[in-house]
């Protein structure tokens, strides 16, 4: 039985070698997977048995490791294993980005940067995307994790990172996790405080980039982004 398992990894490693990903199905892939993980048993029925728990096989990568370890099969170790990937995928998108260089100046560039950011999140997460002159991104701050409300998302929070990572100008971003990209009135109010605030110290607001899935909301896109008002 074990020579049995044993060929039928090794031929479908030699299938993603000659074909890549693309032809296969959710199940072979989270198959694949377990290879690395699982050394010596047939992970096909951990595979089904975790797309029938959690019914995609971006739902298996985002789930609690602890919810992944009380799948028959699995345990902790192989529960590490399968949330490390959407993490350490992310990680990959954002370095290939940051090493570009690349100008954050249009809603594309922002969304190809953004996107990979906030992938594999199942919670809200809101960023200041801290930016040079020239609106390369210096540093994505993190500023809060969870909903997005004003208790939360605290404008000298905001401020401070801005500040301290050396910003001419930022992005905000935020997720919509599950949802629709479009605006609230909450991130609507949101951004005008926060243009406020940060023009204030002289850090210009480039846009607010709402991303859910793989759509983003452009508040300077959709021409909606509140322009800074001198109160002298």
């Amino acid at each position: 039985m074990e020579a049995l398992h044993q060929g039928h990894r090794e031929r479908l490693r030699a299938r993603f070698l000659a074909e890549g990903l693309d032809a296969f199905e959710d199940h072979q892939v989270l198959e694949l997977l377990l290879f690395q993980a699982v050394p010596r048993q047939d992970t096909n029925p951990i595979a089904h048995r975790l797309m029938r728990r959690f019914g995609s096989l971006s739902a298996v990568l985002e789930a609690d490791p602890t919810d992944l370890a009380s799948v028959e099969g699995v345990g902790a170790q192989t529960a590490v294993f399968l949330a490390l990937i959407p993490q350490v995928t992310r990680r990959y998108f954002l370095d290939r980005v940051r090493h570009a260089r690349t100008p954050l100046n249009t809603s594309e560039a922002a969304a190809e940067y953004l996107i990979p950011l906030m992938a594999g999140r199942a919670e809200e997460v809101f960023y200041v995307v801290c930016l040079d002159s020239q609106l390369r991104v210096l540093y994505p701050a993190l500023v809060s994790e969870g909903t997005v409300k004003d208790a939360l998302v605290q404008p000298r929070q905001v401020a401070e990172a801005a500040i301290r990572h050396r910003a001419a100008a930022v992005i905000l971003a935020h997720n919509h996790p599950g949802g629709t990209a479009k605006p609230s009135t909450h991130d609507h109010q949101i951004t005008r405080h926060l243009v406020q605030t940060l023009g204030g110290i002289d850090i210009r607001v480039v846009d607010h980039v709402i991303v859910a899935g793989d759509r983003i909301y452009s508040f300077a896109r959709e021409g909606v982004l509140p322009a800074y008002e001198s109160r002298l």
